[in-house]
């Protein structure tokens, strides 16, 4: 019978007085009242609009690039996305030419590897000079005064390169310990001359900080040859993959001021030593430091490998072959290039003047508008005097120059009808 008893009480076949017992009422997260409605937005399908970028960054990524961000993650510690970071390295270390071991990437963007190299070698009260002939020179000048460091400049107009005596005069007068320049400077459209600047620094006992966020892959650049002592660029220029990983490299001379700081690098995140042994740079052991961007380092190995496979000198051939044939086509436009040496030109960036009586922006939009075609307009100290034409990775080819010339032409006319 008590057996059941207790099979009719738990069907439900028996009332059973149960003792009352007084609780106090809370309310659960879910039972309170959802004041904010799901927004709008989220409920509808995303939009991606399909546009050729032609602007300074980022630029189009190749099917293969894509195909690779789509994959399923894996974990951030396993054996596989070790050996992607491995295969990462020795391209970033290929792309550089360069033997440094200490050669990683950023999770972050261009932006991110300039803060990190400033960011492990400037302390309070360090002497640096910054060359500023563009955006990039102000924003380093930025930087590296609000890690405390005495600052000074060595300025050129807009469109103008520096020569190593200009650079040498600064050596010698502000005795620095780290010269920063811009090795394309996407501002302005300029390529800087690098050939004995690392010799000429070292001499003064001066580390060499360039950066190559714009340049890298379209233009020469030998990291150890030329003496660079930090270099950093973008994942979303030439190399064309998505924005959020950045390849940067310290030499040895750089990596003994490093170790003889007197103070803590005031980021962990951005630590190189740390970094170091998430890498695998010194040797040792892994060790954890951060969960990295996954599905960007998949995208990053893949936009490497693309460059191993055809060879830097035939981008470096290509981008400039491209660029000849749009400033010749914008030429014959009636356009007129902004910087006037030609070897001085940034194949990446090509920059040219306003025409007078034009509205940049009109341009900029009608092109948008009508051919889904980026055209930026100028940047920091070119603001409102340059347009510019980005030819970058998987961008620059013929077929592209020949759409935005006649995008261009097309928008001339619009725009000059416009204001007739």
């Amino acid at each position: 019978m008590g057996s059941l008893f207790l099979v009719q009480q738990a069907i439900g076949w028996c009332r059973v007085r149960l003792p009352v017992i007084v609780t106090k009422r809370f309310c659960t997260m879910s039972s309170q009242k959802h004041w904010m409605p799901p927004p709008a937005s989220l409920l509808q399908p995303l939009s991606v609009p399909n546009r050729l970028l032609l602007g300074p960054g980022p630029s189009n990524s190749p099917p293969r690039v894509l195909s690779a961000g789509s994959r399923q993650l894996i974990g951030h510690l396993h054996k596989e996305l070790i050996q992607i970071m491995d295969d990462i390295k020795v391209g970033i270390q290929y792309i550089f030419q360069t033997q440094n071991p200490l050669t990683l990437a950023i999770s972050g963007t261009g932006h991110c590897a300039m803060e990190a190299a400033f960011l492990n070698l400037v302390e309070q009260g360090d002497k640096v000079l910054v060359a500023v002939n563009g955006i990039w020179g102000e924003r380093a000048t930025d930087i590296a005064s609000r890690l405390g460091a005495e600052v000074h400049q060595l300025v050129k107009a807009p469109g103008e390169y520096f020569t190593l005596e200009e650079i040498e005069r600064g050596l010698i007068q502000h005795s620095p310990f780290l010269f920063f320049i811009t090795h394309g400077e996407s501002s302005t459209g300029v390529v800087q001359p690098l050939d004995g600047l690392g010799d000429l620094c070292h001499r003064y006992n001066c580390l060499l900080l360039v950066d190559a966020v714009a340049s890298l892959g379209g233009t020469p650049i030998l990291m150890d040859q030329q003496g660079i002592d930090i270099l950093y660029s973008g994942s979303q220029k030439v190399l064309s993959a998505p924005p959020g990983a950045s390849p940067i490299s310290f030499s040895n001379r750089a990596r003994k001021k490093i170790h003889t700081r007197k103070t803590k690098p005031t980021s962990f995140y951005l630590d190189v030593e740390e970094l170091s042994s998430y890498w695998g740079c010194d040797g040792n052991p892994r060790k954890y430091h951060h969960t990295a961007p996954i599905s960007t380092f998949f995208c990053l190995r893949e936009a490497l490998a693309i460059f191993a496979e055809k060879g830097l000198e035939t981008s470096w051939n290509l981008h400039k072959e491209n660029s000849l044939y749009l400033c010749a086509g914008l030429q014959k436009l009636g356009l007129k290039l902004f910087v006037k040496e030609p070897d001085a030109r940034l194949p990446t960036v090509n920059t040219i003047f306003v025409p007078e009586g034009y509205d940049w922006k009109e341009i900029t939009e009608y092109i948008m508008k009508n051919h889904e075609i980026e055209v930026s307009g100028g940047l920091g100290p070119s603001a409102g005097m340059v347009l510019r034409i980005g030819l970058m990775g998987y961008n620059s080819t013929k077929p592209n120059v020949d759409r935005v010339l006649h995008a261009m032409g097309e928008a001339l006319q619009h725009c000059l009808k416009n204001k007739l």
